[in-house]
């Protein structure tokens, strides 16, 4: 959810040369350090303020390093072993507004990678550090793993040809070797990989490892890939555009609607698991899981629709979203309550609520699509909003927001998704809210009637703790937003009731709010989302597990939720965490597709024993 415009940057200086050659000048500097292993000269080729982000091709770890001192620490530690050279540009490098922007392709020690260089005029001509006549240094770095070599993936050129011609020794067909496989996996074959938890991050990341040739098993309790969505209330449909959510290796086709209903995702995994042969146990649960330290194993308990099964993997991945388990709040009278209750995550949907009361504890997405609901089917809807909400509208979201990046107008512009995954990912989380407050600015003047109809009807509105509005507040918390489809519109119009203020107590048939207030109900839906993702830890593993990795989420940006201090990744996602050989994969699905790939080459790697020293485990500052 940004744009690839540069933040406005007013530099005067004389360039003679043109990005090219200033980014080649650059790059044969760099590569000379790097090579001769000066990290000194390395990391003066940075600006004093300057951003390296990683993703596993240097640490094994997803990581970002600030400023030439960070950057010196990581070089010292990882050169060495990393052995990086063969910098490249991959295209014509491109300037605007003093920023100098090119992508880069690289080799190392084990793999080949892509990054993405920032270039600025020398913020200090006088400090002689070694760079370029031309005075450029790095704003921001990406490097990315890509691949591992000799363990490619076998797509493309290197495809299996799929027909044994002539008289092999192959003599099984591919449904015999498949009905094998899933017979003896985990039960005379080990998964190397048991991921828990088969929604879109799951698959993602099953379809990830299966294409590398690691063994894993993707387990659901669900019964079939995609019930998850299946058994969301009715009305429920993607916020995110499609060429946002795209999965691995198989985009939606063309005539895909650009907010795909639940039920047609939910049979568009099942799809997608069945044909990238996805291993899935579909009606397991899992019981409890530990981790032996001396055979560095996991032991995982299962039921598998009635049967018990003991896996032993060596590696268990938590796949369970980017939430824990559902906050359910306990308040006085709730169990005198005479109606029906229950958490947005268990909601039926509309139909058994037609004309009666309802009451829906929360103002953020889950709030207003079952709000918007109810009133459809002829509900009485009172939403009760606790604290400030950000609010966008989905065209204004699309058009300024995800539009150069993901959109049929960035697709005829030549943004593929993987390289608007890139591009995204090229911007340091310290900085993304620069580039965000823009935008929401001219969102801000463009949907202004909106706002003024909205607040008007009593809405308490906000735009993040810095103004940076909806992805900032993802990234930091996870919640308090709303992408509007429409439920915002009957705010505005009164047609979904508002009230505000904590709740008191239940009594036989009514809401009682802090201020005396009394909504009648015959419904209470609690849309007052998850605690963390390590809750899922503490459930099937054990308290001193969870505990022991810390909060999953945010950033330690010290706003509203995400309590500092400074952490500059998600914490705890998609790379190594104070347990060994646990790990955490979710996200929108956009992160899933984009992220299961560095956790997929984490685990091959450990699958294939490759060495993996990781630089910079996360300490742990909040346990929840």
């Amino acid at each position: 959810m940004t744009r690839t415009m540069e933040p406005p940057r007013h530099d005067t200086a004389d360039r003679a040369a043109g990005p090219q050659e200033r980014v080649d000048a650059w790059l044969t500097r760099f590569e000379a350090a790097l090579k001769a292993q000066d990290v000194p000269a390395a990391s003066a080729l940075f600006a004093t303020d300057s951003y390296w982000r990683d993703l596993v091709s240097f640490t094994w770890n997803i990581k970002t390093v600030e400023g030439r001192d960070e950057i010196e620490e990581m070089l010292r530690a990882r050169l060495a072993d990393t052995a990086p050279r063969d910098f490249r540009t991959r295209e014509v490098p491109v300037e605007a507004d003093g920023v100098v922007s090119a992508w880069l392709e690289f080799e190392t020690a084990t793999g080949r990678g892509v990054g993405h260089l920032r270039l600025r005029a020398d913020d200090d001509p006088g400090d002689d550090a070694g760079t370029s006549e031309a005075g450029d240094r790095c704003w921001t770095l990406l490097t990315t793993l890509q691949e591992i070599r000799g363990h490619e993936e076998r797509r493309g050129t290197r495809r299996d040809r799929g027909a044994v011609h002539g008289s092999g020794a192959v003599t099984q067909t591919w449904g015999e070797r498949r009905a094998a496989e899933e017979r003896e996996l985990g039960y005379e074959r080990q998964p190397f990989v048991v991921v828990v938890g088969g929604g879109q991050g799951g698959i993602a990341l099953g379809a990830r490892l299966r294409q590398l040739g690691v063994p894993a098993l993707v387990l659901d309790r669900h019964a079939r890939p995609g019930d998850q969505w299946r058994g969301r209330y009715k009305s429920l449909c993607l916020h995110d555009p499609v060429w946002y959510d795209h999965l691995p290796y198989l985009p939606f086709p063309d005539n895909w609607p650009v907010f795909a209903p639940k039920d047609k995702i939910g049979d568009w995994l099942e799809m997608y698991t069945s044909v990238m042969e996805v291993p899935y146990w579909g009606s397991t649960t899992c019981r409890s899981a530990s981790f032996d330290e001396e055979s560095k194993q996991w032991t995982v308990e299962v039921d598998r629709d009635g049967e018990a099964v003991t896996l032993t993997p060596r590696h268990l991945v938590l796949a369970t979203g980017m939430s824990g388990m559902p906050n359910v709040p306990d308040f006085p009278g709730s169990d005198r309550f005479l109606g029906d209750q229950h958490h947005s995550s268990e909601h039926p949907g509309p139909d058994a609520y037609a004309g009666r009361k309802a009451v829906v504890i929360g103002a953020n997405n889950s709030a207003h699509d079952i709000c918007k609901a109810l009133y459809e089917v002829g509900a009485d809807v009172t939403m009760v909003q606790r604290s400030s909400t950000h609010i966008v509208k989905s065209e204004s979201l699309m058009e300024l927001g995800l539009g150069d990046l993901y959109s049929e107008r960035a697709l005829a512009a030549g943004m593929t998704t993987e390289k608007a995954d890139l591009t995204f990912a090229s911007l340091p989380y310290r900085i993304m809210h620069e580039f965000q407050i823009p935008i929401y600015d001219k969102i801000r003047e463009r949907d202004r009637d909106f706002y003024d109809r909205l607040e008007k009807a009593g809405f308490a509105h906000d735009w993040g703790d810095d103004g940076s509005g909806l992805f900032m507040k993802y990234l930091r918390r996870g919640s308090g937003y709303y992408i509007d489809v429409g439920a915002s519109e009957l705010v505005a119009d009164g047609k979904i009731h508002l009230a505000a203020g904590e709740v008191r107590e239940l009594t036989e048939n009514t809401v009682v709010l802090a201020d005396g207030t009394e909504l009648e109900a015959d419904l209470v839906v609690y849309a007052t989302g998850y605690g963390s993702m390590n809750g899922w830890a503490a459930d099937l593993i054990g308290q001193d597990v969870a505990d022991k990795v810390g909060k999953c989420w945010g950033l330690g940006s010290d706003t509203t939720k995400d309590p500092g201090p400074w952490e500059g990744e998600q914490r705890n996602m998609w790379k190594p965490t104070r347990q060994e050989a646990l790990w955490f994969h979710g996200g929108n699905l956009h992160q899933s597709r984009h992220y299961s790939l560095y956790l997929a080459l984490q685990l091959k790697a450990r699958h294939e024993r490759i060495p993996t020293p990781v630089f910079g485990l996360q300490e742990v500052h909040h346990l929840s």
